[in-house]
């Protein structure tokens, strides 16, 4: 029975805070402890320099993660902990697949729609401030998830988009050079991630500047604490726990016989100045054996880079022989040695391909995609898996009659003609024949 992989990848932009711990970093730590699952973590420093350009941010960042991983319990004995730039064949393979991708796809990437949009709202040229490494984004991440043909991979909503992204790359590569190379991994989206409140009470985050750091020295985190915004409710006074900031950090961290105790406590009429001791003493016993290992990892930094560098001797590993294998695939061998393709073996010939899909709305949707990866079709959302299913098979089926009864249910798509998704779909009908 094989062993499925899960890959989780981290960003260096920043320092952690206790949102970050809570809602992600603390049950990854804790899924990678079962025995039945290969996982690999990795430091996504490639990505960092899409939106950071400064060196030495970069570093400070990639150094401060991997410290707060590690303090925070992840075991690199147990996991594949690297950094992305220490496999170089990450971005070759991130070539190989640029080169099967349609510049369609990548078009309805959400950044680069974003950013698009940004600039028509502003009256700027679509893609003034675009750089290339925005726009292809979705391919690195195709590149870092199918390098280890990962099953699995834990992402929010808005992430989902990529990986079906990764998924139709892995498809026309198997498809173009005939063979399954690549595992079409699978979004795995977490329903119920904690999302802390911040200082001010709404969503931590660094973007509103009101976040905890992870390993803040202990009398800055009671300083912040004792900052968090709180009602003006009088001691002895009841207090609600809906809305209250401080209960529900207190709540990510206690048991549920602490969270019980200081909800009665609330209901009292707990001062708020009592009630920030209690989630500061929480909070501190909680990660004050780990900031120690932070401080620790922090002041030793050649250490950190000896666990990166065995983590990505044992990654390479496995890359470097599953890219040996591409380059093979895609011709690139060595000229002493005659070899013959499967795909010319098989002189099989490259179709467009249907594509059945779950957006994050939640609806579902069916494209047609040329040999080539361009994209031909692109339909509206449906609420169920069958009506798409159902609108594919009939225009497999009625071909021209089905493209003009449809035409409510399909994307507009510049620069794409009728006749050229006829000829595709009459591709398809052929083959289906022979």
């Amino acid at each position: 029975m094989s062993t499925t992989r899960f890959l989780t990848g981290i960003t260096p932009s920043g320092t952690p805070h206790l949102g970050n711990y809570a809602g992600m970093m603390r049950p990854a730590i804790a899924a990678s402890r079962d025995k039945n699952v290969e996982n690999f973590y990795f430091l996504a420093d490639y990505h960092a320099l899409i939106k950071c350009q400064d060196p030495d941010r970069v570093q400070r960042s990639t150094i401060e993660i991997a410290a707060s991983w590690l303090a925070a319990g992840l075991d690199p004995e147990h996991v594949t902990f690297y950094r992305q730039s220490d496999i170089p064949e990450i971005p070759e393979l991130t070539w190989f697949l640029t080169c099967v991708t349609g510049k369609g796809l990548l078009n309805r990437a959400h950044a680069y729609k974003a950013a698009v949009d940004k600039n028509h709202a502003s009256g700027t040229e679509s893609d003034d401030g675009v750089t290339a490494g925005l726009f292809m984004y979705p391919v690195l991440m195709g590149a870092d998830i199918l390098i280890f043909n990962a099953h699995k991979v834990p992402v929010g909503r808005d992430q989902v988009q990529h990986l079906e992204m990764a998924r139709d790359m892995a498809s026309s590569f198997n498809h173009i050079y005939g063979s399954e190379y690549f595992t079409l991994p699978e979004a795995v989206v977490e329903e119920s991630v904690a999302t802390l409140p911040g200082l001010d009470g709404r969503k931590m985050s660094k973007s509103y500047n009101n976040t905890i750091p992870l390993f803040a020295p202990r009398e800055q985190l009671r300083k912040l604490i004792n900052s968090i915004t709180t009602d003006s409710r009088a001691p002895g006074e009841p207090k609600e726990v809906e809305g209250s900031a401080l209960f529900q950090i207190y709540q990510a961290f206690a048991s549920e016989e602490e969270t019980a105790t200081l909800r009665r406590q609330y209901a009292e009429g707990i001062a708020w100045g009592d009630a920030k001791q209690v989630l500061f003493e929480r909070i501190d016993r909680e990660l004050a054996p780990m900031r120690e290992r932070y401080e620790y990892l922090i002041a030793h930094p050649g250490e950190l880079e000896e666990i990166l560098q065995a983590g990505a001797a044992k990654a390479r590993k496995l890359a470097t022989p599953f890219v040996q294998t591409l380059r093979g695939a895609v011709g690139l061998r060595n000229l002493a040695k005659a070899q013959t393709s499967t795909k010319a073996k098989t002189a099989k010939t490259a179709l467009p391909q249907f594509k059945q899909y779950r957006e994050a709305d939640g609806q579902f949707y069916f494209k047609l995609v040329a040999a080539d990866g361009q994209l031909l079709l692109q339909s509206q959302g449906f609420t169920a898996p069958k009506e798409a299913g159902q609108s594919i098979a009939q225009l497999q089926r009625e071909g021209a009659a089905a493209l003009a009864a449809l035409k409510p249910r399909l994307q507009a798509l510049d620069g794409i003609s009728d006749n050229q998704v006829l000829q595709a779909l009459e591709q398809l009908r052929e083959a289906a024949e022979q």
